[in-house]
């Protein structure tokens, strides 16, 4: 099986009141960990990469570790490009391989926005690739992706019809309170998503994919082994995954999971390099990293994105 576009995937996810995990992956074994938990539940996968990633692992290499993925796996599996900053940036993620592209024009005015997502749209729909649009900002940092709080802003229901009209694209990402990175609210801070901006935006888009980023819900358990084990990482509170389960219910077919995976990664290399300090052989640490990813997904699959069993 061939990598595939989220376009079935997204209307299943729609007609299904389920999401789609769309899980950044920089290596082997995250890669690895993903989609081994990904076929034992039998669920489609977006397996995303952003522009830190491209220029740490090299755009080839992961391609080449997402085929092999596929056909390991047999599952319908879509490559995409998280945050692609410019139509440069997009149109290489396409030329190389690349089943889906986001363009990010979010932090742009209006009609630049506009215009960028459309020259990008029109590429992309050319060579048979998907393209997801943003519309709002979120607070946060995801590599080279930072917004201070004072500058993140909700999606405005009243400009998503024509946004996705003039730009003519498949998904679009909305700000309704979620957030990049693992510090996402301040102590006492309650997070909340706005869901009446999601209910909003779904009457005036029916049937439309709606995408949510910056939704990890930031695990206490690893923040904490993480701490146990040398680490100096202040109290961090994410989006409650009850909340992210009812936004799948919804008009969310894709919700973003990065920094959840991170923790969860880098909570058993510093648990074992703790138990083993002797130990310098990298398979004998990133094999306990790459369970935990498993596990970490296996979790997201089932319990919040409800989509095990639809592949």
């Amino acid at each position: 099986m061939p990598l595939v576009t989220t376009k079935e995937m997204f209307k299943k996810a729609y007609e299904g009141g389920y999401a789609v995990g769309a899980f950044n992956v920089n290596n082997m074994e995250i890669i690895q960990g993903i989609t081994e938990a990904a076929k034992k539940l039998n669920a489609p996968l977006i397996l995303q990469v952003s522009k830190g990633a491209r220029a740490y692992a090299n755009h080839t290499y992961l391609v080449k570790l997402v085929e092999a993925a596929v056909e390991e796996t047999g599952l319908p599996i879509a490559l995409h490009l998280d945050h692609g900053p410019d139509f440069e940036t997009c149109k290489a993620c396409i030329d190389g391989g690349f089943t889906s592209v986001m363009i990010d024009g979010s932090s742009l005015p209006y009609e630049e926005n506009i215009a960028v997502t459309k020259k990008v749209v029109e590429y992309a729909h050319a060579h048979g690739v998907v393209v997801e649009g943003e519309l709002g900002t979120l607070a946060g940092v995801e590599d080279d992706v930072a917004v201070e709080d004072g500058n993140a802003s909700y999606t405005q229901p009243d400009q998503v019809e024509d946004f996705v009209t003039r730009t003519g694209v498949d998904s679009l990402a909305i700000a309704i309170g979620t957030s990049h990175g693992a510090y996402k609210f301040k102590p006492g801070q309650k997070p909340q998503l706005r869901f009446d901006i999601l209910e909003e935006v779904s009457k005036r888009l029916p049937g439309f994919p709606i995408v949510l980023h910056g939704a990890s819900s930031v695990v206490p358990e690893f923040v904490e082994k993480i701490n146990k084990f040398g680490g100096d990482m202040p109290d961090a509170i994410g989006i409650p995954e009850e909340m992210l389960r009812k936004a799948a219910t919804m008009a969310v077919c894709k919700i973003n999971i990065d920094s959840d995976l991170r923790l969860a990664m880098t909570a058993a290399i510093r648990e074992y390099m703790a138990e083993n300090p002797s130990h310098f052989d990298p398979r004998q640490y990133l094999k306990p990293a790459r369970t935990a990813i498993e596990g970490m997904v296996t979790h997201k699959i089932v319990d919040v994105l409800g989509c095990d069993g639809k592949a």
